[in-house]
């Protein structure tokens, strides 16, 4: 195998991407909380443990799902034989004792976030994917709480609770269309996801439910008096693409989870804004 092929392999376990996504969510977290008075090393030790910690999660969760992917998605780097099982574990362990490095540097309760997300990415696959509902709410908690230790790292975690939580209920939305996506393979390999255990369809509703709780929650940073009417100018678009997602999905799951993403992030965008231009009325 060509060292080239390999190191490509390695990259695409990372999920490159996400993992940097991930770590902007967490800088917004310490951004919305403290604005840019923020402490420079924390926030960037924070967003640098978060992507190290994201992309080891990555990396594991393609050691462990390694026979489902070879029907899901045999492309990926394990399936098709760029890297081996055992050099995916190897790296994605490299890549979780870089993200306690930083981690060890921040607050304590950042620390103790840090530390159950690690534990929650690494059991993730092993314990909890398998259970009906059980394995959309630990990715949910991972998500959303990306914008938490973002708000611990600078110490105001309270500021970035709402967010926290509209993050995670999104989340869980998109995770059950991800699972309804990959319901085949899932019953091949034997695991009891929500779609096997109550049919795609009642999952597709279940997660349509957390959906309307995180739409019907957005505005409490305006009446609550947080933000101002520009974060209502950003927020109802973002709402609005998600809902459109959510009903798509029933057609195409994997039009709608890839779609829903967009109106995850743009909600995000909507707290920078309300961060940034502070309270007005409407």
């Amino acid at each position: 195998m060509s060292v080239g092929r390999r190191l490509r392999g390695l990259v695409e376990l990372m999920r490159p991407v996400n993992a940097v996504a991930a770590g902007v969510l967490t800088f917004v977290g310490a951004f919305v909380a403290v604005g840019l008075s923020a402490s420079p090393a924390r926030v960037g030790a924070a967003a640098g443990a978060t992507v190290l910690a994201t992309a080891a999660g990555n990396a594991i969760n393609d050691y462990f799902d390694r026979e489902i992917d070879a029907i899901n998605d045999p492309d990926r780097p394990i399936p098709r034989g760029a890297v081996s099982p055992r050099g995916a574990l190897a790296f994605s362990l490299a890549l979780f004792l870089g993200a306690v490095a930083l981690a060890v540097t921040l607050p304590p309760l950042a620390l103790g976030i840090a530390a159950v997300n690690l534990v929650a990415l690494v059991a993730y696959t092993e314990l909890f994917k398998g259970l009906p509902g059980v394995g959309n709410v630990v990715v949910a908690f991972l998500g959303g709480s990306t914008f938490l230790f973002g708000g611990a790292a600078v110490g105001r975690p309270g500021a970035t609770v709402v967010l926290f939580l509209l993050a995670a209920l999104s989340t869980v939305t998109r995770e059950i269309i991800k699972d309804v996506e990959d319901v085949d393979g899932d019953r091949e390999e034997g695991l009891n996801t929500l779609p096997i255990a109550v049919g795609e369809r009642r999952a597709l509703w279940v997660a349509a439910g957390a959906l309307a709780v995180a739409v019907l929650a957005s505005p409490v940073p305006y009446l609550r008096g947080t933000f101002g009417a520009a974060y209502l100018l950003v927020v109802v678009p973002a709402d609005a693409v998600m809902v459109y997602a959510a009903a798509e999905s029933f057609d195409d799951p994997t039009a709608g989870q890839a779609h829903i993403k967009y109106g995850m992030f743009l909600a995000a965008v909507a707290f920078v804004v309300g961060r940034s231009v502070g309270v007005a009325p409407l």
